[in-house]
Order: C-alpha cells, then sequence, then structure tokens
C-alpha cells in the first residue's frame, strides 16, 4: 500500500514539474517569441486564401502566399491609416477644446466656492481658528501638505504621460523591425504551411495524438467563436455609440465611439466605464439635454446587449464573465497590456483541454500509471 501511494506522489509531482516548467517557458519565451506567433496566427488566417488562390487560380504557393499577403497587410494597412488619420484629427481638436474646458471648470470650482453653503463652512472654520489659535498651525500645515501631495501627483502624471510619449517615438524604429520579421515569417509559414503542420503532426507521440487533436479541433472553434463574438460585439457597441453621439452633436464622436467600444471588452464593467461618469458630468455641469442624450444612449446599448449577445454568443464558445475577469487582470499582471488577450485565450485553451479529458487522462495517470 506504501509503495502505491509513493508511486502516485512520484507522478503527481512529476506532472506539477512539467506545468510548471510549461508556464515558465511560455513566461520567459512568449516576450521573445511573440513575432513569430503572431505570423503564424496570420499564415494560420491566411491558409484559406491561399488554398483558394492554389486551387481556382492556379497559381504557385509563393505567388499566392505573396499575394495573400499584400491583401491582407495592405488592406489592414489602409483601415489603419484612415482610422488613426480620422482619429489624430479629433484628438488635435480635443486639445484644442481642452483649454476651453480648463476655463470652464476654473469658473465652476470659483461659482462652487463661492456659494453660500461653502461660505459658511469658512465661516465656521475662521471661528473656529479665531477661537483656538494654537490649531492655526496645524491647519496651515495639513493644507500645505496637501498642496504639495497634489502638486507631487500632477507632476508625476504629467512625467509619466511624457515618458509614455517619449517611449512610444523611440520604440518607432523597433517597431518597424518587428512589423518587418512579422512579415518575412509570415511568408515563410505560409510557404511551407502543409510541410511544418505534418512535422508538428508527426512529432506527438501516438498515444497523445488522439487528444492532441481533439484539443486542437475544439480550441479552433472556441478561439474563433470567441474572437468573432468580441469583434461583433465591439462593433456594434461603437456603431451604437458612433449614431447616437452624432445625433447629440458631440465633438470628436468618432474617437469616443472606438474607445468606448474597446472598454466594452471589459467584463461586468464595459460601457459603463465611461458612459456613467460622463453623464453625471454633463448633469453636473447644468448640460441637462447631454446628460438625458447619454442616459438614453446608455440604455439603448444595454438593451441592445442584453438582445444581441446571447444570440451572438449561441454560434461560438462564450466564457463567464466572472473567470473572463480574473484571466484579463493575471495575464495583464504577468505579460502586460498584451495580457489582456492571453488570460482569456488561455482560459479557452483549458476549457478545451478539459473537455477533452485531459484532467480526466492526468487522474487516471496519477492513480492507476496509466492514461485510460
Amino acid at each position: 500500500m506504501d509503495n502505491v501511494i509513493v508511486k502516485r506522489v512520484l507522478r503527481g509531482s512529476w506532472i506539477c514539474v512539467v506545468l510548471v516548467g510549461s508556464i515558465a517557458a511560455v513566461y520567459w519565451l512568449i516576450p521573445l517569441l511573440y513575432p513569430f506567433l503572431i505570423a503564424w496566427l496570420i499564415s494560420y488566417a491566411m491558409n484559406p486564401f491561399v488554398q483558394w488562390l492554389q486551387q481556382h487560380i492556379r497559381l504557385p504557393k509563393w505567388l499566392a502566399v505573396t499575394l495573400a499577403l499584400l491583401v491582407y497587410f495592405g488592406s489592414a494597412a489602409i483601415i489603419l491609416s484612415a482610422a488613426l488619420t480620422r482619429l489624430v484629427k479629433e484628438l488635435i481638436h480635443l486639445a484644442e477644446s481642452f483649454d476651453l474646458r480648463i476655463a470652464e471648470w476654473r469658473n465652476l470650482f470659483i461659482e462652487w466656492t463661492q456659494s453660500e453653503g461653502i461660505q459658511n463652512i469658512i465661516n465656521e472654520i475662521n471661528h473656529f481658528i479665531a477661537d483656538n489659535p494654537g490649531y492655526e498651525n496645524t491647519i496651515h500645515k495639513n493644507i500645505d501638505n496637501t498642496a504639495e501631495r497634489v502638486g507631487s501627483f500632477v507632476s508625476h502624471l504629467v512625467n509619466n504621460f511624457l515618458g509614455i510619449i517619449v517611449n512610444l517615438l523611440s520604440s518607432l524604429p523597433n517597431l518597424g523591425i518587428i512589423l518587418g520579421v512579422i512579415l518575412l515569417a509570415t511568408f515563410f509559414i505560409s510557404n511551407h504551411w502543409e510541410r511544418d503542420m505534418r512535422f508538428l503532426a508527426g512529432a506527438i507521440p501516438a498515444p497523445f495524438r488522439k487528444t492532441a487533436g481533439a484539443i486542437w479541433r475544439d480550441l479552433q472553434r472556441a478561439l474563433s467563436g470567441y474572437l468573432r463574438a468580441q469583434f461583433i460585439m465591439i462593433s456594434i457597441t461603437a456603431f451604437i455609440v458612433l449614431i447616437g453621439l452624432l445625433i447629440l452633436g458631440v465633438d470628436s464622436a468618432f474617437t469616443y465611439a472606438l474607445l468606448i467600444g474597446l472598454v466594452d471588452l471589459l467584463p461586468y464593467l464595459g460601457v459603463g466605464t465611461i458612459m456613467i461618469p460622463w453623464l453625471i458630468y454633463a448633469f453636473a455641469t447644468g448640460d441637462v439635454t447631454l446628460g438625458i442624450g447619454l442616459a438614453i444612449l446608455y440604455g439603448i446599448i444595454l438593451i441592445a446587449r442584453q438582445m444581441i449577445e446571447p444570440k451572438v454568443l449561441a454560434s461560438s464558445v462564450g466564457l463567464d464573465p466572472l473567470p473572463t475577469l480574473i484571466a484579463m487582470f493575471v495575464g495583464l499582471k504577468l505579460f502586460g497590456v498584451l495580457g489582456l488577450i492571453i488570460g482569456p485565450v488561455t482560459l479557452v485553451i483549458l476549457g478545451a483541454a478539459v473537455r477533452a479529458g485531459v484532467i480526466r487522462d492526468l487522474r487516471n495517470y496519477i492513480a492507476h500509471g496509466r492514461l485510460r
């Protein structure tokens, strides 16, 4: 009996070592190999189009891959250039109107400080200081400390923003190199796609091929469905916001719609992260028309999501919001902004492994020393 327990502990320890080693390898290798991973994903997406060009137009493989690269990267470049051009124009407009906003906020603050309630509070403080002169130095010291902290925070915020801009500008040459590597890697991977896939299939031991095939098919369906559903929902949200803001006459509607559409990726939080503070600010500043319009627009978005999301997710392998939020947070902490994608993808991979019976096989291996 003791010998059986020792063997189970050893097998379990071996599995733990393999899992930890695999996670560590992924953590250390992704920052080094992510251009090639992106290239593989692009090649995977292009492969049906490349095959169509070979079968219907009778193009040689290298020419079909070249044409597919031109179509995919050219389309992406045109769409991205148009979006960035519009975004830059609206950001410039926002920057020009920022001074007017600051003036409005300053006037609001002055009106607030001159209101009867604030003046009564100031008078009470003055009476308190007059009756308790020993507290005057303490109050002034606390005010000075608060002002110093606010100044330090603003200075830190400005320095961080400027640092981001400097880092972005300094990373442009490196970004060009990375894009070149991705482009070349995509060409080579696509050009030898069938050969490489046969090699990978042959590298998998025979006992694991069936399970690996099930995981791969489930993973293809889950990832494509998840990404398709997210893209559809983001597009619908951004389109509704864009139409609503254009009707309300809001400046830089395209920028706001794009930002709110991207924020819609966050489970639970979603568009409310921007819409709710915005409509509260509109009511607080006296712009009742904009506040009511934003509230109606927010309600339309919520209703549209409740009606459309179940139908969109019905054709894909959806994820529960809470596990998705946890996966995004963990991914953000481990891999930075890229982790917002890596986290949910990892969750999909784990779900595919569970559905393929990997957990069951590991349990059988630990308990009985065999996979089945």
